[in-house]
């Protein structure tokens, strides 16, 4: 099994990378790199699996037989454990300026192999201003042996001064059928299973392995699609945002804990805290900023589950929009074509579009600062509004 394995409905973007590899080869084997392409920008819509393409093809770099999949270097790549590969993966809202002047230290460095020193940075865009420019120019002038992968979901979300000076990948949803296909051979699901979680990701692969093996997220997944139902008066659409948002917090509140304890563990292990005989000088500063950062990323986590349910509530509106406009193509929540019928007899093109337009003006809201109740009160209010009794 090779190291392209794992992306999904990707198969002339594999050609491409293939290719590349192939020619960054051949700058090794030669006396320059100065062909080689040192920075990459790779971009497409949430789930379409740019972080695995980034590390498949950090992998395949690191791979004396261009991504095999079996050797060790392939292997510790994907794994994340090569010493020639740093990731950034974070869990908060930006990227600061002290992480990124951390990565282009280590970006100076010569690899501890013979090939390349590989950084992917997969939140590119959140990097803060400050630290984009600490990144510029370690970009425009890399080491040699240095190659820099940047992620982001189009290439409009990084600054020009950054995207201007790195070479393009751009990945596309997967169809539905690669992502069954996917589901039923590498997970072993079920093939009705499969289509469903295929249909109702819409193309977002993590989304459709979640759906497809835990029961508990087609649960809470069902009881989303249940509140356009639901908003028959004011006090009906007060219950649907306080429901939304409390399964937003059950859901994120297991892995802000398990993540917690260890980072408390590791940072208690690190200062000897609570060692008979040692003085943990700086542990108490460390342990505020530790906390501080943790709340930010509970937060994250519950947008995040919230923003789930957004697209999921969303889909259920676009259903509504192509039964009033005739599309005679299979819709995403195929099993609740009786409702979404009945609701496109019962309203029209231009309020179900409103409602659409309510429901992402609502995830870029809660990008910001609001509170994440007050915003899902007055979104179901708006999609309350539309309705004819």
């Amino acid at each position: 099994m090779s190291v392209w394995a794992d992306l999904v409905g990707q198969e002339d973007l594999t050609e491409q990378l293939r290719s590349n590899v192939d020619a960054a080869n051949e700058a090794l084997q030669g006396s320059s790199t100065s062909g080689m392409t040192h920075a990459w920008l790779f971009t497409g819509p949430p789930g379409s699996g740019r972080s695995n393409a980034a590390r498949a093809f950090a992998a395949a770099l690191l791979c004396e037989r261009s991504g095999c999949g079996l050797c060790l270097a392939c292997r510790t790549a994907l794994a994340g454990s090569h010493a020639d590969v740093t990731r950034v993966v974070t869990d908060q809202t930006v990227i600061r300026v002290d992480e990124v002047r951390q990565l282009v230290r280590r970006a100076a460095l010569a690899p501890a192999g013979q090939r390349w020193q590989i950084l992917i940075i997969e939140d590119a865009d959140r990097l803060t201003d400050s630290a984009a420019d600490a990144l510029l120019k370690s970009i425009e002038e890399p080491p040699l042996r240095t190659v820099w992968i940047l992620c982001a979901p189009t290439v409009e979300d990084v600054i020009p001064t950054i995207r201007s000076r790195c070479r393009p990948v751009v990945l596309r949803t997967p169809p539905t059928s690669a992502v069954a296909e996917h589901l039923i051979g590498q997970h072993g699901v079920d093939s009705f299973v499969a289509v469903f979680a295929a249909r109702a990701s819409q193309g977002h692969i993590g989304r459709a392995r979640a759906l497809a093996l835990d029961e508990g997220v087609r649960n809470r997944r069902r009881e989303v699609l249940r509140i356009p139902r639901q908003l028959s008066d004011l006090g009906s659409c007060m219950t649907c945002a306080a429901n939304l948002a409390d399964a937003a917090t059950e859901e994120a509140k297991p892995r802000s804990e398990t993540l917690d304890a260890k980072e408390h563990s590791d940072l208690e292990l690190a200062y000897g805290a609570g060692t008979k005989g040692v003085r943990s000088s700086g542990y108490a500063p460390a342990r505020k900023e530790l906390e501080r950062n943790q709340k930010q990323r509970a937060k994250r986590f519950v947008r995040d589950a919230i923003d789930r349910s957004l697209l999921d509530l969303a889909s259920f509106y676009r259903d509504v929009v192509a039964v009033q406009l005739g599309s005679t193509g299979p819709l995403v929540n195929q099993e609740l074509i009786l409702e979404v019928a009945s609701m496109a007899r019962g309203t029209t093109g231009e309020v179900s579009a409103q409602r659409l337009e309510a429901i992402f003006s609502t995830r870029e809201a809660l990008e910001g600062e609001v509170a994440p109740l007050l915003a899902l009160e007055s979104l179901m209010i708006s999609l309350r509004g539309g309705l004819h009794d």
